[in-house]
């Protein structure tokens, strides 16, 4: 047991440090983080000062000094006479970005900004659901307890048909949560279909506190962790208190099903820990320079069995972790391809509150794999359907558990071997 104590520390204060020594030395970890405030550039200025500040860090930063094949000086000479409200700025701007074709790289107004401050302080106003996009439908798939949705009656199988006047069938999981979320102590009327029966439900959005991770034993010796997101700054210690809480289980199932990202730290610390030696990542910056960030040298790293689901909502940080461990032959993944996001933005406070994530580099998996727009296919290739979910099936996880016994088999029989 106290070998398994300092097993749990040695980890904890390596990845730590890995996660401290990234954020602070790297440009494309350089996310002030770690409090809120911090993000924020209260600094005022007029819109003409916004665009200009604006135009020049993407004009410095941007992962393509080509901009997309553009002349970027145009921008400046079509816009900079022509503003003179804080929506021409925003009107500005968005054109600029669009140009780029880059679907990452946005900027975000005062309201939309402090969003994402609050989700990577892993708190949201919203109502307390968690979920799926299947066969074009959003399914809610799991209602957080005490919240408003829970005292509303929402159930785990409701399908969302409209979040007030608006459609969500055949809508992505972002846009439909940012239509649930809102300001604290407003209203939302959800419409849904449970059992072919049309509900409406009006519900009073709150401070929802993010759990993204979750912990749990199945099959008696098998530990499942669920990691929803890497958003919050709080992911690797709940990754840390999942592994104490499946430390005496002989194998691993990590579930990044429906993980669309988040801070590359989180995912690189936690890849860490299951290496000793090795690439994690590689980075791509826009002098097209590659620098490794490679696994810290260490005691000990986790040596279970691992096996890791994905699927095509597995995203960003997701695949960072997929691929670093699937590369370094540490896990065997199964589900669907995952989504293919290999390029890393950067978060830029800008003046007024507003906010930008710009792309700032490019990632390659430990093999030197460019994932982007291909995904990381699956070792063992399973589907999960609309009919599997709502007869309460999974058969991608119960693959995962068959593959997961044989492992487990296999280890002990090498362990006995003379």
């Amino acid at each position: 047991m106290l070998k398994k104590i300092i097993y749990i520390i040695i980890i904890f204060a390596i990845s730590l440090t890995l996660y401290h020594i990234l954020s602070s030395q790297s440009e494309v970890f350089k996310h002030p983080n770690f409090e809120s405030d911090y993000l924020i550039n209260k600094q005022s200025t007029n819109p003409k000062r916004l665009f200009l500040k604006t135009w020049r860090i993407i004009k410095t930063k941007y992962y393509d000094p080509t901009m997309n094949g553009q002349d970027w000086t145009r921008w400046n000479k079509h816009y900079i006479d022509q503003i003179k409200t804080q929506e021409d700025a925003y009107v500005a701007i968005n054109s600029m970005l669009a140009s780029l074709d880059d679907p990452y790289s946005k900027f975000m107004s005062k309201d939309e900004y402090a969003e994402q401050n609050t989700n990577i302080d892993a708190k949201i106003v919203g109502i307390g659901v968690n979920i799926m996009s299947l066969d074009g439908k959003i399914i809610i798939v799991s209602v957080v307890e005490d919240t408003p949705a829970y005292k509303a009656g929402i159930k785990p199988g409701d399908i969302i048909l409209k979040v007030g006047k608006t459609e969500v069938s055949g809508k992505t999981i972002n846009d439909v949560a940012s239509l649930i979320r809102g300001k604290i102590g407003t209203e939302v009327n959800i419409e849904l279909l449970r059992k072919k029966q049309k509900i409406s439900k009006i519900i009073t959005r709150d401070e929802i506190k993010i759990k993204n991770i979750k912990a749990d034993i199945i099959d008696k010796n098998i530990g499942y962790i669920q990691i929803a997101s890497f958003i919050s700054t709080d992911t690797t210690t709940e990754f840390i208190e999942a592994l104490d809480k499946t430390k005496n289980c002989n194998g691993l199932i990590l579930d990044l099903r429906g993980n669309t990202g988040g801070l590359m730290p989180n995912a690189v610390v936690i890849a860490d820990m299951f290496l000793t030696q090795g690439h994690i990542v590689s980075i791509v910056d826009r002098e097209k320079q590659k620098s490794d960030i490679d696994a810290q040298s260490k005691p000990y790293a986790i040596s279970k069995p691992t096996v890791i689901l994905i699927d095509e909502a597995t995203a960003s940080a997701s695949e960072i972790l997929s691929g670093a461990l699937k590369d370094n032959q540490k896990a065997i993944l199964v589900g669907k391809t995952t989504y293919g996001k290999g390029m890393i933005q950067k978060i830029y406070p800008l003046p007024n509150q507003t906010g930008m994530n710009l792309t700032i580099a490019k990632y390659l998996t430990p093999k030197g794999y460019d994932i982007n727009k291909k995904g990381i296919s699956p070792d063992y290739e399973v589907d999960f359907t609309e009919y599997d979910f709502i007869k309460n099936k999974d058969p991608q996880l119960d693959e995962a558990k068959k593959i997961m016994k044989k492992l487990i088999s296999t280890q002990r029989q090498l362990a006995n071997a003379p």
